[in-house]
């Protein structure tokens, strides 16, 4: 991890769950990093939670990552104040229970702009920055075991437009490493694909209902660190993590 000391990390969806441990984490290693979520409040609790002597590593700012002016205006203002990216956690994710068949259109469009929209604004906006300065970059996005297969234990699914969502970033990883690689870059990709993991987006009843059999954020940080710590050569494209004994 000595490489990335002092470099700058740039993580979405960083006020909460996995999105907020990878922040903490990423600090305690000596990056820079901005954390982009809706709740600025969330971000500087999260900020509050450090060192008081680390504090000043991480930099909250508003964001809404299905809103592609918003997001230029944060990069923006990040390249002016830390000079460029170099490592990208895509972390950002909705979700919303109910029948594809039945719910409004535009609860399922948010999902996609979040899900998948989010990951190409906030990407191209990282690659350009990488690009220019030719930085062996870094981009992960936060997928799903969701992604690879389409699971449910009830009668009527209700995970309607997720898993098409998290499926799509199972293509566009692929395709970000091809055009990563295609374009004479030395900018890595990484997939994290979890199966449920402890966070504010899982109802407290599923929780109770799986017990032990699930993730804490903690260990898909550990995930992150070991494919940020492989050697330049060496390209981790995806990891799945799934607590032993789940059903998925």
């Amino acid at each position: 991890m000595e490489r990335w000391h002092d470099k700058v990390a740039v993580v979405t969806g960083a006020s909460s769950g996995i999105g907020a441990a990878i922040a903490l984490e990423l600090v305690q290693q000596g990056l820079q990093v901005i954390g982009l979520a809706r709740r600025l409040d969330k971000l500087e609790a999260i900020r509050n939670q450090l060192p008081e002597e680390k504090q000043s590593r991480f930099t909250p700012l508003t964001c809404y990552v299905c809103d592609a002016e918003c997001v230029n205006a944060r990069y923006k203002t990040i390249i002016e104040t830390f000079g460029g990216v170099d490592v990208l956690i895509n972390c950002a994710g909705t979700t919303a229970w109910g029948q594809l068949l039945t719910m409004e259109v535009q609860e399922l469009q948010q999902i996609l702009q979040t899900n998948v929209m989010g990951i190409v604004h906030c990407t191209q906006k990282a690659f350009q920055s990488m690009r220019e300065r030719n930085v062996a970059g870094h981009v992960f996005v936060i997928n799903s075991v969701l992604g690879h297969k389409v699971f449910h234990n009830k009668p009527l699914p209700d995970l309607n437009m997720y898993c098409p969502s998290k499926y799509a970033v199972t293509a566009m990883t692929e395709i970000l490493r091809q055009e990563f690689r295609g374009l004479d870059t030395k900018i890595k990709i990484t997939s994290i694909s979890p199966g449920l993991v402890a966070t504010e987006m899982i109802p407290e009843q599923l929780k109770t209902a799986v017990g032990d059999c699930i993730l804490e954020p903690k260990d898909v940080v550990a995930a992150i660190m070991y494919a940020l710590s492989t050697p330049p050569h060496v390209q981790v494209h995806e990891i799945i993590l799934k607590p032993l004994g789940e059903a998925v």
